[in-house]
């Protein structure tokens, strides 16, 4: 095949996906904008401050490397 027949191939495919993209993200807004789709929210943390680490993280050093 010619070199640029198959540029030419894979461009209009990029294309093709670019639309259906599009597509799909208009139709997603439409979704969330009438009330079709709702947000759920995080769970609120027991541990009063902050967010509570995994149990695998908490036991890593406050420091690594350096002085």
């Amino acid at each position: 095949m010619n070199r640029n027949v198959i540029i030419v191939i894979v461009l209009v495919v990029l294309v093709m996906l670019t639309a259906v993209q599009a597509i799909q993200l208009s139709s997603l807004k439409t979704s969330i904008s009438t009330g079709k789709v709702s947000v759920g929210s995080a769970p609120a943390s027991s541990s009063g401050g902050g967010a509570s680490l995994p149990s695998n993280l908490e036991d890593l050093p406050s420091m690594v490397g350096g002085c």
